[in-house]
């Protein structure tokens, strides 16, 4: 007699149209779940490029250009500009060093407070996952299936390496358990990112206290003009407040550690 399969083991089912709505709920409870098994109560989220790369990586791309037998000069300078960027690798891996090493002298006794989160594949989010691990400690990587550029680094855990596809689902475990985000220099992935966050925050759909630290002010203001949204009365001027934007490493530091120390007395978790 032929095995009538229950519902939930029927794969043809799940991956049907009709059960969308249950591959949504997994993509909430699932990571949940994971968030629980490792005891992690909030985050520090990283935005950026998913196409910069350590400094290593990029002179050794330029230096093997430049040594062919016929060298492309559209691919050097290309080369180049990525070489100049990757200073953004480098500041992302030592911010989330630093973050992640104040986070285990003073919170890994009692749970995981302020793990860097990232979307788990290349550029700032390697980087970002690559100083927590230098640190020792864990991180978070909520991956998206792409067909191009998105992969899992090779920083991450398996437990916390999530894979998503729906990007409603990612977002949602971005914005839930995070007490910071830093926006690193990046592209239309970056700006919608930071843009939702900022909505969020300023329509109060976000009530928790929230730092959202953007980096390198010359980037982002050939960028965007944020004044001139204000300017123009798209935005309060209060609004310009929902943010601010450092030039160092140290500058980031010393504003999220004092948001977090300020957490502290509140005490808002997930």
């Amino acid at each position: 007699m032929k095995q009538i399969l229950k519902a939930y083991e029927n794969l043809e089912f799940l991956k049907s149209p009709q059960a969308r709505i249950l591959r949504i709920m997994s993509e909430f409870v699932e990571p949940q779940a994971r968030f629980q098994k490792n005891q992690i109560k909030d985050t520090v989220v990283f935005f950026g490029s998913a196409r910069l790369s350590s400094r290593e990586k990029a002179e050794k791309q330029v230096s093997e250009l430049k040594s062919e037998k016929n060298p492309k000069p559209a691919a050097i300078k290309k080369a180049e500009i990525n070489l100049r960027n990757s200073r953004y690798y480098e500041d992302a891996v030592e911010l989330s060093k630093r973050i992640t090493q104040w986070s285990m002298k003073n919170y890994y006794h009692n749970g995981r407070r302020y793990v860097v989160c990232t979307g788990g594949g290349p550029g700032i989010m390697e980087a970002a996952n690559k100083g927590a691990h230098l640190a020792g400690g864990k991180s978070v990587g909520l991956n998206i299936s792409l067909p191009f550029e998105q992969f899992a680094n090779p920083y991450l855990e398996d437990d916390l390496n999530l894979e998503f596809h729906y990007f409603f689902m990612r977002k949602f475990w971005f914005a839930y358990p995070a007490k910071a985000f830093v926006i690193f220099p990046g592209g239309f992935g970056t700006l919608d990112e930071l843009a939702e966050i900022l909505t969020l925050v300023q329509t109060g759909k976000i009530k928790k206290e929230m730092k959202i630290l953007i980096y390198d002010s010359v980037y982002w203001n050939e960028v965007i003009n944020f004044k001139k949204f204000a300017e123009n009365g798209m935005i309060s001027e209060e609004d310009l407040n929902l943010f601010k934007i450092c030039d160092t490493v140290d500058d980031m530091e010393k504003e999220l550690l004092a948001h977090f120390e300020k957490m502290k007395d509140k005490d808002q978790l997930m």
